[in-house]
């Protein structure tokens, strides 16, 4: 062939990941965003032809194996390092925030093959475990942050630490040896769902790889639902305004300002009921409400669901049977169960806060309000119960954000990429 002859172009391969996914804690039973995140990108990076599988503690759960949408789970014995905890207290460390260490997931992430990827979603001693792993398989690791290390408020960094207080810790040597103090600065990349905590980390961490990343929304699946029917199981009338909250039951979410302003709401909408529908991360919050319900006569106003699995159909029905989405949180990294409710066309009211200002558009797909004004709270609710133009604008503008910006297919291409790039990195 002559020198002259034009050569085909080299064509870049890129590289197949084989991933494991390592969140704190895993289970049906206590679904919220970080799981979402876990399985639907799951899913998505399969679907692509990426393997992908979830290695996490037996927190909550006592099932070895389990199959998650299409997701293969495994969990692994754990431990929380301090002496003198009640059950009562490791009860609440298992629900929420609790820093526990797995030499057995440790084992499993070493003798796992054929991987040449892992990603941690949680810092702390767990976070270690994949940093330690990746460190003796010589494979890089990327950490997602889900809005709990740098952008806390102190309350509930009081809440998070609360089990824990003046208990004596004997597990400071082991996060020594796993370098739990290293998890972020020895990532490859720092992923952030929330835009206030990627702003913190970076100012947090110079010179490191930190990326914005929100979550997503399975949109054809929160398209379409029978409401009807679950108004009927819950004795709530066709007629009724119905305003829904899916979260935790937990004072970050601040249920508590939703009863507090349903008497302003009733005046206004006298057929007017509220559902709450979450896993309970804090019980004495949980006897908070309901006192308050009993107090302000709204037992048969207010309905309260302590969870619902993801694969509950129930749980898109609840969304169809509103009339409009709440999300009241006094912090909030993301929000992803508002665009949940933007896939299923509902107007949302939200909090000002955390990362949620940063992903609506104010007045377009969503009413803010100022976190703790129950005044205010109340008052934007009536505002989209009472006007029908502005709550169908609200919830047509929603639907279209969540099918073109936050599809899960939309969001894991972004992770592939950002996998393909640190593998290639890596080389």
């Amino acid at each position: 062939m002559s020198i002259t002859e034009r050569q085909p172009a080299a064509q870049v391969v890129s590289p197949t990941v084989n991933s494991i996914q390592v969140p704190r804690r895993l289970v049906t039973s206590a679904w919220g965003g970080t799981e979402t995140t876990v399985i639907e990108t799951s899913r998505a990076l399969q679907a692509a032809g990426h393997p992908t599988r979830v290695f996490t503690s037996l927190a909550m759960s006592d099932q070895v194996r389990e199959r998650i949408g299409d997701v293969e789970v495994k969990r692994f014995p754990y431990v929380y390092p301090f002496l003198g905890l009640s059950r009562e207290e490791l009860c609440d460390m298992d629900r929420k925030g609790g820093n526990l260490v797995s030499l057995a997931l440790l084992r499993a992430l070493i003798r796992e093959p054929g991987l040449n990827l892992l990603h941690a979603h949680s810092g702390k001693r767990l976070g270690g475990i994949v940093r330690t792993a990746a460190r003796l398989r010589g494979i890089p690791y990327v950490v997602t942050l889900h809005g709990n290390v740098f952008d806390v408020p102190d309350e509930e960094k009081t809440n998070l630490v609360a089990p824990i207080r003046g208990k004596l810790e004997w597990g400071r040597p082991l996060g020594m040896m796993l370098g739990s103090r290293r998890v972020l600065e020895d990532a490859a990349a720092v992923i952030c769902v929330g835009r206030s905590e990627y702003d913190a980390a970076r100012s947090a961490l110079p010179g490191q790889r930190v990326e914005f990343l929100p979550n997503g929304v399975n949109s054809r699946r929160f398209a379409h639902a029978e409401g009807s029917r679950f108004r009927a199981l819950r004795a709530i009338p066709e007629s009724a305004k119905v305003i829904l909250c899916v979260s935790r039951i937990d004072p970050q979410k601040n249920q508590l300002s939703l009863i507090q302003s349903m008497p302003v709401l009733l005046a206004a909408a006298p057929d007017a009921h509220l559902v709450l529908v979450g896993p309970v991360t804090r019980p004495a919050y949980l006897a908070q409400i309901k006192a308050q319900i009993k107090a302000l006569d709204l037992a048969s106003r207010v309905h309260i669901i302590d969870g619902l699995a993801p694969d509950d159909p129930s749980l898109i029905e609840a969304y169809h049977a509103a009339d409009v989405f709440c999300l009241p949180s006094m912090h909030e990294p993301f929000g992803i169960v508002i665009l949940e409710a933007w896939a299923a066309g509902l107007p949302v009211v939200a909090s000002r806060v955390g990362g949620i200002p940063s992903f609506v558009s104010e007045g377009d797909d969503t009413l803010l309000v100022p976190p703790g004004d129950v005044h205010a709270l109340g008052q934007s609710l009536q505002t989209v119960l009472q006007n029908f133009g502005l709550a169908a604008r609200l919830g047509d503008n929603g639907r279209q954000r969540a099918r073109r910006e936050f599809d899960w297919s939309v969001i894991a291409d972004r992770v592939l990429d950002l996998y393909r790039d640190i593998l290639r990195r890596h080389r």
